[in-house]
């Protein structure tokens, strides 16, 4: 996708505002070596992306606040012999052009360039701990600045961890950002149908994946979101199973979680389906009950409720249809408070969706869930796993059921961005020959 400039100078711009004085820098991604001779498929920093727009590997940004703001970026020099064989690059003179930029240099000189920026600067931003080379890195620039300090020359003396202004610049989405998500969501969609018709007994689940695959790239996305789970039977009770290699038998379910990235931005979505195209009536009797709680879970996400109430609402919804259908017996209430219901769901409902999957932002504040509040992304995913036991009935042995889908807070309540088929009705007549 092209770059907006436009979009990344302004938010360069507020963050530097709340900054104030001082200097921010963040560097993007490594690229990682999968073999001898191979990498694995590079993606940019979504701190560095989301400041920048600018998706080269060996790049750092550096944002000066206070008076007179600075926007500076290094990144690797034009190499005609490199293009040739890995590809174009901007270089320092088109990047600072094209991703609007007050100065632009070569990467190669970051060991000169930044300890200067550093100099006479009261705060230094970036991101703490994440990585201990580039811990190291920064420490060793701090030691250059505080080696002139018989010139004159100060160091910062305040060093905060930059993503305190990033994540909560990046936990409210634009409409920019939105729009990406909605067009991530929709490949998405498209997958999980493709899938859905594809899946039949005899069939293996990595025949399934590479549907996914397949539906992900053909509707433009840059890759999947995240290693795709598409698991069968026993297999759907195991939360991250990503081996794929089991076949489809008749009776099974299988559950699918798996979405595209979309100009950087992710979707989550999981649906739960019978491998037959019908549902037993046990799997039936456990799949509405989760659906139920998603649709109350969803009920839930609007403006001014906390960060939890879907979480709560969902287990409640859960916690009676486990006492319902036989699997716990007790009052509601006193399972949700000895957590009994967690042998069968132990997860939560839902996570904040963006860049990355499991997206920026703190959930609590001062030690209280936070407000949800227009702009903020979140999955719904409650699920059911139930395992083999001599207290629980066999019919409902092995059902692992997930559903998720994404949503957006709006204004009054929220909308809902994931539209695969979801009730028994509409996925039973998608699956019918």
């Amino acid at each position: 996708m092209q770059p907006d400039s436009a979009i990344h100078r302004a938010r360069r711009e507020r963050v530097l505002e709340q900054m104030g004085e001082g200097v921010m820098v963040i560097a993007t991604a490594p690229e990682v070596p999968r073999n001898r001779d191979t990498h694995y498929p590079y993606r940019h920093d979504s701190y560095f992306y989301w400041l920048t727009g600018f998706n080269e590997p060996e790049a750092v940004v550096v944002l000066i606040g206070g008076k007179h703001p600075r926007h500076v970026l290094f990144c690797r020099e034009r190499n005609e012999e490199r293009e040739i064989w890995d590809g174009f690059r901007y270089g320092p003179q088109a990047a600072r052009e094209t991703f609007a930029f007050d100065e632009a240099y070569a990467y190669d000189t970051l060991q000169t360039e930044v300890p200067r920026l550093l100099e006479n600067q009261p705060l230094l931003a970036y991101i703490i701990g994440r990585d201990m080379a580039w811990d190291t890195q920064v420490m060793g620039w701090l030691n250059v600045v505080r080696s002139k300090a018989r010139s004159g020359v100060r160091a910062p003396d305040r060093l905060v961890d930059a993503r305190v202004w990033l994540d909560e610049f990046r936990l409210v989405k634009d409409a920019h950002e939105l729009a990406l998500m909605r067009r991530a969501a929709e490949i998405s969609d498209g997958a999980h149908r493709a899938a859905m018709r594809a899946t039949r007994p005899g069939r293996h689940e990595y025949e399934i994946e590479a549907e996914l695959l397949c539906a992900f790239r053909s509707g433009g996305a840059e890759s999947p979101a995240y290693t795709s789970i598409v698991a069968s039977g026993a297999n759907a009770c195991v939360l991250h199973y990503v081996f794929n290699n089991q076949p489809l038998r008749e009776g099974d379910l299988l559950l699918i979680d798996a979405a595209a990235e979309f100009g950087s931005y992710a979707a989550d979505i999981t649906r739960t389906f019978p491998v037959s195209g019908r549902y037993t009536a046990a799997q039936k009797d456990v799949y509405e009950l989760v659906l139920a709680a998603q649709r109350a879970a969803i009920d839930a996400v609007r403006p001014g409720n906390h960060w939890n109430t879907p979480h709560e609402t969902a287990v409640r919804v859960l916690t009676q249809g486990l006492v319902d259908l036989g699997l716990l017996a007790g009052a509601v209430d006193g399972l949700i408070e000895s957590q009994a219901y967690s042998r069968f769901y132990m997860h939560r409902t839902g996570h904040w969706l963006g860049m990355d999957v499991h997206d920026a932002g703190e959930y609590k504040l001062h030690g209280e869930w936070r407000s949800l509040q227009p702009g903020m992304t979140l999955t719904v995913e409650p699920g059911l796993y139930i395992r083999p036991a001599d207290d629980v009935p066999q019919a409902f042995w092995n059902i692992g059921i997930r559903i998720e889908d994404d949503v957006a807070v709006t204004e009054s309540a929220c909308e809902v961005l994931t539209h695969a088929p979801k009730t028994v009705a509409e996925i039973e007549a998608w699956m019918r020959p």
